[in-house]
């Protein structure tokens, strides 16, 4: 069922046993598990079914630190969320990254990697892509010429990615429509949550639009599912009870923000020729494609992040502009047409010198978790957008931790590749002095908002608990990336999906 909020009499009152905040892939996630149950759900989504300025507009904010894209179109704003422009990428997160390691300071999980698998296989199927193994032993009987580089086991591997072009927008937007207890509202957004008189549960959610109407949302479950960024915004920005915004009783909310630092690293120079597909792919086209990894051996032995390196022809990667440059306007759509542009650009440049040896150069750029960093955090700013809420204010930091990991990461490549006598690795000048802390120009980030309302059992270390709730709240919870206690090395999308699940099973449980 769909109800335009902007069209409903002022100061309505709409009731459901669950309120999912947010329409993206985590909330649709979440509504579609409860189609056909006897539970109605109510869906809101700040926006409507396709994209408008003034809606997008409710992201906007500043950023400090580390260079970084602009806030307002880091992430779409309605129905179906980001999603509408992902790259479609998908890799579990490996068993090392839930694990508590001592060289990285606050990680571990209160959940492990074997709780989630269930909801990986449950999340493929979300995700439209066949229920498929990870493991480069499967993928190199189903595909032609997958020749792996013969690098020692012990320390490099494949890591496998499948590829979902599911746009949820697009693919969902009917069954949720025609779902008789999912009740969609769009032009609903959340601009504040009460709670009862202890601040111990949420009674109510108020909704404001454009068309200057307010509505309150009642239900037995509220689940944050607007992004990283925002569900900390809405629970810093809901401070009339709590000073300091909801959960946020030990200062965490907002803060160890993460990214996947996205940055040309390293080139690869092949001694011959190396005919393999692995180790690309074609947007729509690969059903499956590896990046080079470091061993949880190696990465544990050389006290290292976990990290993945993928290959790109040097002619044309050299050519190309940094993403946090070219991604730099406030409207999405014009932004990624900047990007495409730069990288059409990029590709016509590579024809005219992709002659001779040059056919056998590779950019190794790195996709690499961001250790988790208190520092790196989302505040509230001064400015208020157009529904009375305070904006959202990012400072990205990173520490010498992610510097030195990506630095290792190619030193042992180098070594593998040198001792399997099939090329040589050349450092960036920005890795080159162990003693410079200094980033260069072009550190991208994936688009990938991690962090800000953590997991963790002890609600002083975290905000949420292996459940997904709120500390201190006893029906409020997070979906999706912002509750990751660390950041993995594969894009967040799959595992967001699987843990939103998780949250799901868990309230379905708990609601009967």
């Amino acid at each position: 069922m769909h109800i335009d909020a902007r069209i409903l009499p002022n100061d309505s009152l709409i009731e459901g046993d669950i309120c999912i905040i947010g329409a993206g892939a985590a909330g649709i996630s979440i509504a579609l598990d409860w189609i056909n149950t006897p539970y109605k759900v109510i869906l809101l989504e700040s926006g409507g079914f396709e994209y408008e300025d003034e809606i997008q507009d409710l992201n906007g904010g500043k950023s400090t630190g580390q260079p970084y894209y602009p806030l307002k179109s880091s992430r779409l704003r309605y129905f179906g969320g980001t999603t509408g422009h992902w790259a479609g990428m998908c890799s579990p997160f490996d068993h090392i990254d839930f694990t508590k390691r001592d060289w990285v300071p606050n990680s571990g999980w209160p959940i492990s990697r074997k709780d989630l698998d269930p909801f990986y296989t449950k999340a493929q199927e979300v995700l439209k892509m066949d229920p498929c193994p990870y493991e480069f032993e499967y993928w190199n009987k189903e595909l032609p010429n997958l020749n792996p580089f013969p690098l020692d086991k012990n320390v490099v591997w494949n890591k496998m990615w499948q590829f979902s072009l599911a746009r949820f927008g697009q693919l969902y937007k009917d069954t949720i429509v025609n779902a008789k207890n999912i009740h969609l509202h769009t032009y609903a957004n959340v601009v504040n949550i009460h709670a009862n008189e202890k601040v111990a549960a949420v009674n109510e959610v108020i909704v404001k639009n454009h068309a200057g109407k307010t509505h309150t949302v009642k239900a037995k479950y509220f689940i944050l599912a607007c992004g990283a960024i925002q569900n900390a915004r809405l629970l810093l920005a809901s401070n009339t009870q709590a000073p300091n915004g909801l959960g946020n009783h030990h200062d965490l909310v907002g803060r160890y923000f993460m990214e996947h630092l996205e940055i040309a690293s390293a080139e690869l120079w092949l001694l011959r020729p190396f005919p393999t597909d692995l180790y690309s792919w074609e947007y729509g086209v690969t059903r499956a494609s590896a990046e080079l990894a470091l061993t949880e051996k190696a990465q544990t032995e050389h006290k290292i992040l976990n990290g993945t390196v993928s290959l790109e022809p040097l002619s044309s990667s050299r050519n190309k502009t940094p993403k946090t440059k070219s991604w730099q306007d406030d409207d999405p759509r014009k932004a990624m047409e900047n990007m495409m542009k730069d990288w059409e650009e990029a590709a016509q440049a590579a024809e005219k010198e992709n002659k001779g040896s040059i056919a056998r150069a590779f950019q190794l750029v790195t996709r690499i978790e961001q250790a988790p960093n208190a520092n790196s955090r989302v505040t509230l700013g001064s400015e208020k957008d157009a529904l009375g809420v305070p904006r959202a204010n990012l400072h990205w930091e990173l520490t010498n931790l992610d510097k030195n990991s990506i630095r290792k990461i190619y030193q042992l490549l180098g070594q593998q590749m040198g001792i399997a006598n099939i090329g040589r690795v050349k450092l960036r000048p920005f890795l080159q002095d162990e003693n410079d802390r200094s980033w260069p120009e072009g550190v991208d980030g994936g688009w990938h908002h991690m962090g800000t309302t953590r997991m963790s059992n002890d609600p002083q270390k975290g905000v949420v608990d292996a459940n997904c709730k709120v500390h201190g709240m006893a029906n409020l919870f997070v979906a999706g990336s912002g509750c990751y206690t660390t950041s993995g090395a594969p894009n967040p999308t799959l595992t967001l999906v699987a843990l939103s699940l998780r949250l799901s099973d868990y309230l379905r449980g708990k609601i009967k």
